[in-house]
């Protein structure tokens, strides 16, 4: 396996850590999860269970192994320097300045083990004036102004429902520590990662950014491609209350769109930038897309070159043969499904180890280099 002998020492909580080290194990890091005395991670007690287990918990810890650690005892600390000393990969998670008063930041753990690539996620970075400030995925979301870019119908932000800050930090630091260990292989040295997820988000903007850096002015997200300005880049309602996905602006799929509906002459407002030009497109194809159900209108586009997808709830996408045939999906002996890896190699594809780690099993092994 490619990580194979990677050894991980895992303190972070959550998502955007454990997604991390969950991607090494997958290929072959041996990650060791540090939990705390008495129910250890919070994931393990937090939402649906099945079979007994967190689902959250299975789907970003199996693979792992397990160790409990009381960080503020000398004996626990002691415990985990020592770990770190054997370790290739240490991930924290804490606010700001916590580690550093456990005794385990960057500089003692580096005084055992000069080679280790250590990362540090965190909400605003370790650096900087919101360095302090407690923060979850939305509130960092709605402070780099990813939020106000989610108008509803009615003109007011919407709550996003999927955690992009967490999971673009997960990517990004998953990508810093590989650069990381690659260049301890050639020159022998560790290094010290300080990842954000506030700007982890802000370094995927750069489609976004054209009207700011351009003209110094605020997106008006209604007049804008992305967020609804393109009538061919939107939601339309359906006869039965489903919704409908237009998500191609360019102007071939408008063009094969409208010959399908027979009104190529409002293939011109297709033609004019986002915003109230392309009005009269919108109208009519909220007209056309209420007259037929969100099964019949799938019906209609197979076969048609349109980017087009129904907007389907996330059961029906995990119901969707695609998800096993990506091996996206897969299922335990006890019948516990199980998120797949998005990265599929021809070599050494990843090998996924369904069962999450049992609390405290302890770090057998990792003393033996």
């Amino acid at each position: 396996m490619k990580l194979e002998g990677v050894r991980v020492l895992d303190l972070s909580f959550f998502l955007p850590g454990p997604m991390l080290t969950l991607m090494m194990a997958d290929h072959g890091a041996d990650v060791l999860k540090v939990e705390p005395p008495g129910e250890g991670d919070p994931a393990r007690e937090i939402g649906y269970r099945k079979n007994g287990t967190s689902v959250w918990f299975r789907n970003t810890s199996r693979g792992k192994r397990s160790i409990q650690v009381d960080l503020k005892s000398a004996e626990g600390r002691a415990l985990l320097l020592d770990l770190a000393a054997e370790a290739d990969v240490v991930v924290e998670a804490f606010r700001p300045g916590v580690i550093g008063r456990l005794g385990f930041d960057y500089e003692a753990v580096k005084a055992r083990n000069p080679g280790i690539v250590y990362l540090a996620i965190s909400a605003f970075g370790q650096t900087g004036p919101y360095r302090d400030r407690p923060a979850h995925d939305i509130a960092v979301q709605a402070l780099a102004g990813m939020v106000s870019l989610s108008e509803g119908f009615d003109g007011k932000p919407t709550p996003p429902n999927m955690p992009v800050a967490d999971a673009l930090a997960s990517l990004t630091a998953l990508s810093g520590v590989l650069m990381a260990l690659l260049r301890r292989e050639k020159t022998g040295l560790g290094d010290y990662l300080d990842v954000a997820m506030y700007d982890s988000l802000l370094a995927w903007t750069p489609n976004v950014t054209g009207k700011i850096f351009a003209t110094g002015e605020a997106h008006v997200p209604k007049d804008e491609r992305s967020w609804g300005g393109n009538a061919m880049y939107g939601l339309y309602e359906c006869a039965d209350g489903q919704w409908i996905c237009l998500g191609g602006s360019e102007l071939k799929f408008a063009r094969n769109l409208l010959a399908g509906l027979e009104r190529l002459d409002l293939l011109p407002y297709a033609e004019l930038q986002p915003g109230p030009g392309q009005e009269p497109l919108r109208a009519f194809l909220r007209e056309a897309f209420i007259t037929r159900s969100r099964a019949e209108w799938e019906a209609w586009f197979d076969g048609r070159d349109v980017c087009f997808a129904p907007v389907r709830t996330l059961k029906e996408a995990f119901d969707d043969p695609a998800m096993a045939a990506r091996g996206m999906l897969s299922r335990d002996a006890e019948g516990n499904e199980i998120v797949g890896t998005p990265i599929l190699f021809n070599r050494e594809p990843a090998v996924i180890d369904p069962a999450p780690p049992a609390l405290g099993a302890g770090p057998a092994g990792w003393r033996t280099r």
